[in-house]
Protein backbone atom coordinates (compact mmCIF):
# COMPACT_ATOMS: atom_id res chain seq x y z
CA UNK A 1 0.00 0.00 0.00
CA UNK A 2 3.19 2.49 0.75
CA UNK A 3 4.06 2.78 -2.96
CA UNK A 4 0.94 3.62 -4.41
CA UNK A 5 -0.05 6.13 -1.60
CA UNK A 6 3.62 7.76 -1.82
CA UNK A 7 2.58 7.70 -5.93
CA UNK A 8 -0.46 9.85 -5.24
CA UNK A 9 1.24 12.77 -3.27
CA UNK A 10 3.56 15.34 -4.44
CA UNK A 11 5.50 17.60 -1.82
CA UNK A 12 6.86 20.87 -2.64
CA UNK A 13 10.05 21.33 -0.41
CA UNK A 14 9.69 25.26 -1.59
CA UNK A 15 6.62 26.08 -0.47
CA UNK A 16 6.29 28.32 2.80
CA UNK A 17 3.34 25.89 3.81
CA UNK A 18 5.00 23.19 6.15
CA UNK A 19 5.23 19.53 4.57
CA UNK A 20 3.42 17.78 7.04
CA UNK A 21 0.63 20.16 6.56
CA UNK A 22 0.91 19.61 2.82
CA UNK A 23 0.47 15.62 3.45
CA UNK A 24 -2.15 15.82 5.88
CA UNK A 25 -3.90 17.65 3.11
CA UNK A 26 -3.54 15.79 0.58
CA UNK A 27 -4.51 12.88 2.49
CA UNK A 28 -8.26 14.20 3.34
CA UNK A 29 -8.35 14.92 -0.55
CA UNK A 30 -7.76 11.58 -0.85
CA UNK A 31 -9.92 10.35 1.11
CA UNK A 32 -12.75 12.82 0.43
CA UNK A 33 -12.56 11.69 -3.45
CA UNK A 34 -12.66 8.07 -2.38
CA UNK A 35 -9.26 7.17 -3.40
CA UNK A 36 -8.55 6.26 0.28
CA UNK A 37 -11.71 4.26 2.03
CA UNK A 38 -13.01 4.16 5.14
CA UNK A 39 -11.73 1.61 7.79
CA UNK A 40 -8.68 1.41 5.01
CA UNK A 41 -5.26 0.81 6.45
CA UNK A 42 -2.71 3.65 6.15
CA UNK A 43 1.07 2.41 5.64
CA UNK A 44 3.39 2.89 9.24
CA UNK A 45 5.56 6.26 9.08
CA UNK A 46 8.53 4.76 8.71
CA UNK A 47 7.44 3.24 5.11
CA UNK A 48 5.87 5.96 3.84
CA UNK A 49 8.42 8.42 5.19
CA UNK A 50 10.54 6.41 3.19
CA UNK A 51 8.93 6.54 -0.42
CA UNK A 52 8.47 10.18 0.12
CA UNK A 53 12.14 10.66 1.35
CA UNK A 54 11.10 12.85 4.41
CA UNK A 55 11.98 12.36 7.74
CA UNK A 56 9.72 10.56 9.85
CA UNK A 57 8.64 12.93 11.97
CA UNK A 58 6.66 14.77 9.04
CA UNK A 59 4.75 11.34 8.64
CA UNK A 60 3.76 11.35 12.46
CA UNK A 61 2.67 14.74 12.78
CA UNK A 62 0.50 14.69 9.62
CA UNK A 63 -1.11 11.75 11.23
CA UNK A 64 -1.23 13.20 14.21
CA UNK A 65 -3.42 15.93 12.59
CA UNK A 66 -5.42 14.05 11.00
CA UNK A 67 -6.43 11.93 14.16
CA UNK A 68 -7.23 14.87 15.92
CA UNK A 69 -9.55 16.55 13.26
CA UNK A 70 -11.25 12.54 13.23
CA UNK A 71 -10.21 12.05 9.69
CA UNK A 72 -7.68 8.81 11.14
CA UNK A 73 -8.43 6.59 13.84
CA UNK A 74 -5.37 4.14 15.56
CA UNK A 75 -5.83 0.32 16.41
CA UNK A 76 -3.67 -0.39 18.87
CA UNK A 77 -1.27 -3.00 17.40
CA UNK A 78 -2.71 -2.98 13.95
CA UNK A 79 -1.65 0.64 13.07
CA UNK A 80 -3.53 3.71 11.68
CA UNK A 81 -7.00 3.38 9.28
CA UNK A 82 -9.36 5.92 7.57
CA UNK A 83 -11.92 6.57 9.91
CA UNK A 84 -14.86 4.49 9.64
CA UNK A 85 -17.95 6.82 10.04
CA UNK A 86 -17.48 8.35 6.53
CA UNK A 87 -19.35 7.15 4.15
CA UNK A 88 -18.42 5.20 1.41
CA UNK A 89 -17.59 6.87 -1.65
CA UNK A 90 -16.45 6.06 -5.39
CA UNK A 91 -12.85 7.13 -6.34
CA UNK A 92 -13.84 10.10 -9.10
CA UNK A 93 -11.22 10.91 -11.90
CA UNK A 94 -12.77 14.01 -12.37
CA UNK A 95 -10.07 17.08 -12.69
CA UNK A 96 -11.34 19.99 -14.76
CA UNK A 97 -13.79 21.07 -12.05
CA UNK A 98 -11.84 23.66 -10.01
CA UNK A 99 -14.33 24.81 -6.53
CA UNK A 100 -12.21 27.85 -6.03
CA UNK A 101 -13.29 29.32 -9.78
CA UNK A 102 -16.76 27.69 -9.90
CA UNK A 103 -18.89 27.18 -6.63
CA UNK A 104 -21.36 23.77 -6.66
CA UNK A 105 -24.30 25.41 -6.02
CA UNK A 106 -26.56 27.43 -7.79
CA UNK A 107 -27.07 31.01 -7.52
CA UNK A 108 -28.76 33.87 -9.62
CA UNK A 109 -26.34 36.43 -10.96
CA UNK A 110 -28.43 39.87 -11.30
CA UNK A 111 -27.29 41.34 -14.51
CA UNK A 112 -27.53 45.03 -12.74
CA UNK A 113 -25.02 44.33 -10.36
CA UNK A 114 -21.85 43.57 -13.20
CA UNK A 115 -20.38 46.53 -13.41
CA UNK A 116 -17.03 47.00 -13.28
CA UNK A 117 -15.04 49.05 -9.62
CA UNK A 118 -14.38 52.70 -10.05
CA UNK A 119 -10.90 52.86 -10.38
CA UNK A 120 -8.32 55.86 -10.24
CA UNK A 121 -6.92 56.00 -13.64
CA UNK A 122 -4.12 57.60 -15.66
CA UNK A 123 -1.58 60.51 -15.33
CA UNK A 124 -4.24 62.90 -15.99
CA UNK A 125 -8.10 62.16 -14.77
CA UNK A 126 -11.31 64.26 -15.56
CA UNK A 127 -13.27 62.58 -13.15
CA UNK A 128 -16.10 62.21 -11.90
CA UNK A 129 -15.93 64.97 -9.18
CA UNK A 130 -13.19 63.86 -6.98
CA UNK A 131 -11.37 65.93 -4.32
CA UNK A 132 -7.94 66.96 -4.66
CA UNK A 133 -6.53 64.13 -1.91
CA UNK A 134 -3.18 66.38 -1.84
CA UNK A 135 -5.20 68.98 -0.30
CA UNK A 136 -6.29 66.87 2.39
CA UNK A 137 -5.13 66.98 6.35
CA UNK A 138 -3.33 63.82 6.64
CA UNK A 139 -1.17 65.17 9.32
CA UNK A 140 -3.81 66.35 11.41
CA UNK A 141 -5.85 63.13 10.74
CA UNK A 142 -2.85 60.66 11.01
CA UNK A 143 -2.12 62.87 14.68
CA UNK A 144 -5.65 62.35 15.80
CA UNK A 145 -6.20 58.64 15.01
CA UNK A 146 -2.90 58.13 16.84
CA UNK A 147 -3.82 59.82 19.75
CA UNK A 148 -6.89 57.54 19.74
CA UNK A 149 -5.02 54.43 19.48
CA UNK A 150 -2.84 55.61 22.44
CA UNK A 151 -4.92 57.55 25.02
CA UNK A 152 -6.20 55.79 28.17
CA UNK A 153 -9.53 53.15 28.61
CA UNK A 154 -8.27 50.88 26.04
CA UNK A 155 -10.90 48.16 27.10
CA UNK A 156 -13.99 50.40 26.18
CA UNK A 157 -11.95 52.44 23.01
CA UNK A 158 -11.02 49.35 21.40
CA UNK A 159 -13.94 46.88 21.64
CA UNK A 160 -17.50 46.87 20.61
CA UNK A 161 -19.56 50.71 20.26
CA UNK A 162 -22.72 51.72 19.81
CA UNK A 163 -23.69 50.46 15.75
CA UNK A 164 -25.12 53.95 15.45
CA UNK A 165 -21.40 54.84 15.58
CA UNK A 166 -19.06 57.31 17.56
CA UNK A 167 -21.19 59.25 20.17
CA UNK A 168 -18.21 61.75 19.75
CA UNK A 169 -18.89 62.11 16.00
CA UNK A 170 -22.22 62.20 15.90
CA UNK A 171 -22.49 65.15 19.00
CA UNK A 172 -19.56 67.08 16.92
CA UNK A 173 -21.80 66.12 13.23
CA UNK A 174 -25.04 67.42 14.90
CA UNK A 175 -23.26 70.79 15.84
CA UNK A 176 -21.73 71.08 12.19
CA UNK A 177 -24.86 70.41 10.13
CA UNK A 178 -27.15 72.30 12.37
CA UNK A 179 -24.26 75.44 11.73
CA UNK A 180 -23.79 74.77 8.27
CA UNK A 181 -27.09 73.60 6.82
CA UNK A 182 -29.72 75.02 8.89
CA UNK A 183 -30.72 71.39 10.60
CA UNK A 184 -32.27 71.02 13.58
CA UNK A 185 -30.31 67.89 15.59
CA UNK A 186 -29.29 66.01 18.17
CA UNK A 187 -26.81 63.15 18.48
CA UNK A 188 -30.08 60.74 18.18
CA UNK A 189 -30.77 61.94 15.08
CA UNK A 190 -27.34 61.00 13.23
CA UNK A 191 -26.26 57.38 12.01
CA UNK A 192 -22.78 56.87 10.99
CA UNK A 193 -22.78 54.60 7.99
CA UNK A 194 -19.68 53.97 5.38
CA UNK A 195 -20.94 56.03 2.94
CA UNK A 196 -23.66 56.85 0.64
CA UNK A 197 -24.25 54.26 -0.79
CA UNK A 198 -24.55 52.52 2.23
CA UNK A 199 -26.78 55.09 3.81
CA UNK A 200 -29.27 54.19 0.36
CA UNK A 201 -28.73 50.76 1.34
CA UNK A 202 -29.86 50.38 4.59
CA UNK A 203 -33.08 52.99 3.49
CA UNK A 204 -33.89 51.02 0.85
CA UNK A 205 -33.64 47.78 2.37
CA UNK A 206 -36.12 49.03 5.58
CA UNK A 207 -38.23 51.33 4.39
CA UNK A 208 -39.17 50.00 0.46
CA UNK A 209 -41.14 46.32 -0.55
CA UNK A 210 -40.67 44.59 -3.39
CA UNK A 211 -43.36 46.14 -6.23
CA UNK A 212 -42.92 49.56 -4.28
CA UNK A 213 -43.08 52.36 -6.60
CA UNK A 214 -39.94 54.81 -6.24
CA UNK A 215 -39.04 58.12 -8.53
CA UNK A 216 -36.10 59.15 -9.36
CA UNK A 217 -34.18 61.81 -11.82
CA UNK A 218 -34.50 60.63 -15.39
CA UNK A 219 -30.77 61.15 -15.30
CA UNK A 220 -29.62 59.95 -11.72
CA UNK A 221 -26.95 58.30 -10.03
CA UNK A 222 -26.36 54.81 -10.63
CA UNK A 223 -26.04 53.90 -7.00
CA UNK A 224 -29.55 54.85 -6.27
CA UNK A 225 -30.73 52.75 -9.23
CA UNK A 226 -28.69 49.25 -8.39
CA UNK A 227 -30.40 49.72 -4.63
CA UNK A 228 -33.72 50.03 -5.56
CA UNK A 229 -33.38 47.56 -8.40
CA UNK A 230 -32.27 45.16 -5.81
CA UNK A 231 -34.74 46.06 -3.43
CA UNK A 232 -37.26 45.20 -5.95
CA UNK A 233 -38.76 48.50 -6.36
CA UNK A 234 -40.77 49.90 -9.40
CA UNK A 235 -38.90 52.54 -10.95
CA UNK A 236 -40.53 55.88 -11.96
CA UNK A 237 -38.35 58.45 -14.20
CA UNK A 238 -39.09 62.45 -13.40
CA UNK A 239 -37.49 64.64 -15.46
CA UNK A 240 -35.16 67.28 -14.53
CA UNK A 241 -34.64 70.75 -16.39
CA UNK A 242 -32.30 73.98 -15.68
CA UNK A 243 -34.19 74.36 -12.67
CA UNK A 244 -34.11 71.10 -11.09
CA UNK A 245 -36.46 68.28 -10.59
CA UNK A 246 -40.09 68.57 -12.24
CA UNK A 247 -42.10 68.76 -9.55
CA UNK A 248 -45.46 68.82 -11.63
CA UNK A 249 -44.36 65.74 -13.40
CA UNK A 250 -44.22 64.25 -10.08
CA UNK A 251 -47.50 65.35 -9.01
CA UNK A 252 -49.14 63.36 -11.72
CA UNK A 253 -47.09 60.70 -11.14
CA UNK A 254 -48.52 60.70 -7.57
CA UNK A 255 -51.59 60.95 -8.77
CA UNK A 256 -51.04 57.55 -11.24
CA UNK A 257 -49.00 55.69 -8.51
CA UNK A 258 -48.67 55.03 -4.74
CA UNK A 259 -44.92 56.29 -4.83
CA UNK A 260 -42.96 55.05 -1.09
CA UNK A 261 -39.81 56.74 -1.97
CA UNK A 262 -38.11 60.17 -3.92
CA UNK A 263 -34.46 59.72 -4.02
CA UNK A 264 -32.71 63.54 -4.90
CA UNK A 265 -29.79 65.73 -5.16
CA UNK A 266 -31.04 69.07 -4.40
CA UNK A 267 -28.63 70.81 -4.26
CA UNK A 268 -26.03 70.44 -7.17
CA UNK A 269 -28.16 67.24 -8.99
CA UNK A 270 -25.91 64.77 -9.81
CA UNK A 271 -24.96 64.59 -13.06
CA UNK A 272 -26.23 68.24 -14.49
CA UNK A 273 -25.03 69.91 -11.42
CA UNK A 274 -27.86 72.55 -11.77
CA UNK A 275 -29.87 73.38 -8.26
CA UNK A 276 -33.14 72.52 -7.25
CA UNK A 277 -34.80 76.38 -7.06
CA UNK A 278 -36.83 77.36 -3.98
CA UNK A 279 -40.37 77.14 -4.91
CA UNK A 280 -40.00 73.70 -6.27
CA UNK A 281 -38.51 72.42 -3.28
CA UNK A 282 -41.34 73.91 -0.94
CA UNK A 283 -44.08 72.45 -3.51
CA UNK A 284 -41.82 68.90 -2.92
CA UNK A 285 -42.23 69.22 0.62
CA UNK A 286 -45.76 69.36 0.32
CA UNK A 287 -46.33 66.72 -2.24
CA UNK A 288 -44.33 64.68 0.19
CA UNK A 289 -46.79 65.33 3.13
CA UNK A 290 -49.66 64.88 0.87
CA UNK A 291 -49.05 61.56 -0.64
CA UNK A 292 -46.79 60.33 2.28
CA UNK A 293 -43.36 59.34 0.18
CA UNK A 294 -40.08 59.31 2.24
CA UNK A 295 -37.57 61.60 0.47
CA UNK A 296 -34.17 60.42 0.57
CA UNK A 297 -32.07 64.04 0.04
CA UNK A 298 -28.58 63.02 -0.90
CA UNK A 299 -25.78 66.30 -0.55
CA UNK A 300 -22.95 64.60 -1.57
CA UNK A 301 -20.68 68.13 -1.93
CA UNK A 302 -22.86 70.74 -0.40
CA UNK A 303 -19.58 72.79 1.69
CA UNK A 304 -18.38 73.28 -2.34
CA UNK A 305 -20.90 76.22 -3.97
CA UNK A 306 -19.24 79.09 -5.21
CA UNK A 307 -21.41 82.12 -6.13
CA UNK A 308 -23.24 82.16 -3.00
CA UNK A 309 -24.39 81.03 -0.05
CA UNK A 310 -25.17 77.68 -0.77
CA UNK A 311 -29.02 76.66 -0.16
CA UNK A 312 -30.12 74.77 3.03
CA UNK A 313 -31.20 71.27 2.18
CA UNK A 314 -34.71 70.39 1.99
CA UNK A 315 -34.06 68.90 5.89
CA UNK A 316 -33.55 72.00 6.95
CA UNK A 317 -37.53 72.95 6.58
CA UNK A 318 -38.99 69.57 6.91
CA UNK A 319 -41.86 70.05 9.58
CA UNK A 320 -43.17 66.73 8.85
CA UNK A 321 -40.47 63.86 9.30
CA UNK A 322 -40.32 63.37 5.92
CA UNK A 323 -36.46 63.71 4.73
CA UNK A 324 -33.39 61.47 5.62
CA UNK A 325 -30.40 63.43 4.48
CA UNK A 326 -27.39 61.81 3.89
CA UNK A 327 -23.65 62.98 3.31
CA UNK A 328 -20.31 61.88 3.63
CA UNK A 329 -16.14 62.97 4.10
CA UNK A 330 -15.43 60.97 0.74
CA UNK A 331 -15.63 64.22 -1.01
CA UNK A 332 -14.65 66.87 1.90
CA UNK A 333 -11.49 64.73 2.63
CA UNK A 334 -10.62 61.61 0.23
CA UNK A 335 -13.18 58.79 -1.18
CA UNK A 336 -10.72 56.26 1.19
CA UNK A 337 -12.16 57.34 4.21
CA UNK A 338 -15.33 55.77 4.18
CA UNK A 339 -17.29 57.64 6.89
CA UNK A 340 -20.61 59.69 6.00
CA UNK A 341 -23.70 60.36 7.60
CA UNK A 342 -27.20 59.62 7.83
CA UNK A 343 -30.12 62.02 9.16
CA UNK A 344 -33.52 61.44 10.28
CA UNK A 345 -36.34 61.37 12.85
CA UNK A 346 -35.22 59.33 15.93
CA UNK A 347 -37.32 56.53 15.40
CA UNK A 348 -36.23 55.91 11.78
CA UNK A 349 -32.28 56.38 12.60
CA UNK A 350 -32.02 53.62 15.60
CA UNK A 351 -34.69 51.39 12.92
CA UNK A 352 -31.81 51.92 9.93
CA UNK A 353 -28.92 51.04 13.47
CA UNK A 354 -30.90 48.06 14.12
CA UNK A 355 -30.47 47.02 10.40
CA UNK A 356 -26.75 48.48 10.06
CA UNK A 357 -26.09 46.18 12.92
CA UNK A 358 -26.80 42.81 10.85
CA UNK A 359 -25.13 43.37 7.96
CA UNK A 360 -21.78 45.76 9.45
CA UNK A 361 -21.70 45.63 12.96
CA UNK A 362 -20.06 49.14 13.45
CA UNK A 363 -17.41 51.20 11.80
CA UNK A 364 -14.21 52.18 12.57
CA UNK A 365 -14.82 54.17 16.00
CA UNK A 366 -10.80 55.34 15.93
CA UNK A 367 -11.27 56.97 12.51
CA UNK A 368 -14.82 58.50 13.67
CA UNK A 369 -13.16 59.83 17.04
CA UNK A 370 -10.19 61.25 15.16
CA UNK A 371 -12.74 62.90 12.50
CA UNK A 372 -14.62 64.17 15.89
CA UNK A 373 -11.95 65.35 17.06
CA UNK A 374 -10.95 67.14 13.77
CA UNK A 375 -14.28 69.26 13.30
CA UNK A 376 -14.40 70.11 17.25
CA UNK A 377 -10.90 71.95 16.91
CA UNK A 378 -12.08 73.43 13.62
CA UNK A 379 -9.32 71.24 11.38
CA UNK A 380 -11.98 70.27 8.85
CA UNK A 381 -13.43 73.96 8.58
CA UNK A 382 -10.34 75.26 7.54
CA UNK A 383 -9.71 72.75 5.51
CA UNK A 384 -12.66 73.51 3.62
CA UNK A 385 -12.45 77.07 3.03
CA UNK A 386 -8.69 76.37 1.76
CA UNK A 387 -10.40 74.04 -0.66
CA UNK A 388 -13.02 75.77 -1.59
CA UNK A 389 -10.90 78.47 -2.43
CA UNK A 390 -8.80 75.91 -4.51
CA UNK A 391 -12.16 74.52 -6.39
CA UNK A 392 -13.45 78.00 -7.30
CA UNK A 393 -10.08 78.95 -9.10
CA UNK A 394 -9.72 75.15 -10.51
CA UNK A 395 -13.31 75.73 -11.97
CA UNK A 396 -12.93 79.06 -13.46
CA UNK A 397 -9.66 78.14 -14.86
CA UNK A 398 -11.19 75.01 -16.33
CA UNK A 399 -14.48 76.99 -18.12
CA UNK A 400 -12.09 78.90 -19.60
CA UNK A 401 -9.97 76.30 -21.45
CA UNK A 402 -13.24 74.58 -22.23
CA UNK A 403 -14.87 78.00 -23.78
CA UNK A 404 -11.00 79.07 -25.35
CA UNK A 405 -9.59 75.71 -26.66
CA UNK A 406 -12.54 73.73 -27.23
CA UNK A 407 -15.23 76.11 -28.99
CA UNK A 408 -17.61 74.92 -31.03
CA UNK A 409 -16.97 71.40 -29.88
CA UNK A 410 -18.18 71.68 -26.53
CA UNK A 411 -21.61 72.82 -24.38
CA UNK A 412 -22.03 73.68 -21.10
CA UNK A 413 -23.17 76.01 -18.50
CA UNK A 414 -20.58 77.30 -15.96
CA UNK A 415 -21.87 75.34 -12.93
CA UNK A 416 -22.25 77.43 -9.08
CA UNK A 417 -20.99 74.89 -7.33
CA UNK A 418 -19.78 70.97 -7.26
CA UNK A 419 -16.42 69.38 -7.95
CA UNK A 420 -17.20 68.60 -11.77
CA UNK A 421 -18.63 70.44 -14.87
CA UNK A 422 -21.86 68.96 -16.93
CA UNK A 423 -20.54 69.21 -20.75
CA UNK A 424 -22.04 68.05 -23.95
CA UNK A 425 -20.00 67.54 -27.05
CA UNK A 426 -21.00 68.74 -30.69
CA UNK A 427 -21.53 66.94 -33.41
CA UNK A 428 -21.50 63.58 -33.77
CA UNK A 429 -19.26 62.74 -31.14
CA UNK A 430 -18.60 58.64 -29.70
CA UNK A 431 -17.44 59.09 -26.18
CA UNK A 432 -16.70 55.42 -25.59
CA UNK A 433 -14.31 55.47 -28.15
CA UNK A 434 -13.26 58.91 -27.73
CA UNK A 435 -12.22 58.19 -24.15
CA UNK A 436 -10.40 55.23 -25.23
CA UNK A 437 -8.16 56.91 -27.26
CA UNK A 438 -7.46 59.98 -24.45
CA UNK A 439 -7.00 57.06 -22.32
CA UNK A 440 -3.73 55.67 -24.68
CA UNK A 441 -2.84 59.43 -24.14
CA UNK A 442 -2.57 59.26 -20.09
CA UNK A 443 -5.93 61.04 -19.76
CA UNK A 444 -9.29 59.46 -18.31
CA UNK A 445 -12.77 60.18 -18.30
CA UNK A 446 -15.95 58.83 -17.88
CA UNK A 447 -17.97 58.19 -21.54
CA UNK A 448 -21.25 58.83 -19.07
CA UNK A 449 -23.14 55.88 -20.19
CA UNK A 450 -24.08 55.48 -16.36
CA UNK A 451 -25.86 58.13 -16.19
CA UNK A 452 -26.79 59.40 -19.56
CA UNK A 453 -28.96 59.05 -21.77
CA UNK A 454 -26.69 57.24 -25.06
CA UNK A 455 -28.31 59.25 -27.62
CA UNK A 456 -26.70 62.53 -26.06
CA UNK A 457 -23.04 62.62 -25.74
CA UNK A 458 -22.50 64.36 -22.29
CA UNK A 459 -20.86 63.77 -19.40
CA UNK A 460 -18.95 65.09 -16.24
CA UNK A 461 -15.65 66.44 -16.31
CA UNK A 462 -14.61 66.99 -12.89
CA UNK A 463 -11.95 69.64 -12.38
CA UNK A 464 -11.19 69.63 -8.33
CA UNK A 465 -8.75 66.72 -8.12
CA UNK A 466 -6.01 68.79 -10.92
CA UNK A 467 -4.16 71.75 -10.26
CA UNK A 468 -4.29 74.50 -12.82
CA UNK A 469 -1.71 73.26 -14.80
CA UNK A 470 -2.86 69.49 -14.91
CA UNK A 471 -6.36 71.16 -16.34
CA UNK A 472 -4.47 72.53 -18.85
CA UNK A 473 -2.89 69.44 -19.80
CA UNK A 474 -6.07 67.41 -19.43
CA UNK A 475 -7.91 70.13 -22.28
CA UNK A 476 -4.55 69.85 -24.39
CA UNK A 477 -4.40 65.67 -24.91
CA UNK A 478 -8.73 66.29 -25.15
CA UNK A 479 -8.38 68.84 -27.85
CA UNK A 480 -6.06 66.48 -29.81
CA UNK A 481 -8.39 63.37 -29.84
CA UNK A 482 -11.02 65.79 -31.05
Amino acid sequence: MSQPLASLVILDRNSAQPLYLQLSSQLMDLIRSGLLQPAQQLPSSRQLAENLQVHRKTIVQAYDELLAQGWLESRLGSGTFVTTHFPESKPSLQTSFDPLQTAGFSFESKPFLQRPPLLTQGSYHLDDGFPDVRLAPLLDLSRAYRHELIRSNAYSRLGYGDPRGSRWLREQLSLYLNETRGLHTSAGNVLIVRGTMMGFFLTSTAFVKPGDYVALDSMSWSGSTLNLQQAGARILHVPTDEDGLDVEALARLCQQHPIRLLYLTSHHHYPTTVALKAERRMKLLALSQQHGFLIFEDDYDFDFHYERRPLFPLASVDTHGMVLYCGSFTKTIAPAFRVGYLVGPEDAITHLSQLRRIIDRQGDTMLENALAQLLEEGVIQRHLRKALRAYQQRRDHFAELLTSELAGRVRFRKPEGGMAIWTQFEGEVNLTDLSRRAFKKGLYFSAGSQYSDSRIPATRLGFASSRPEELSECVRILKSCL
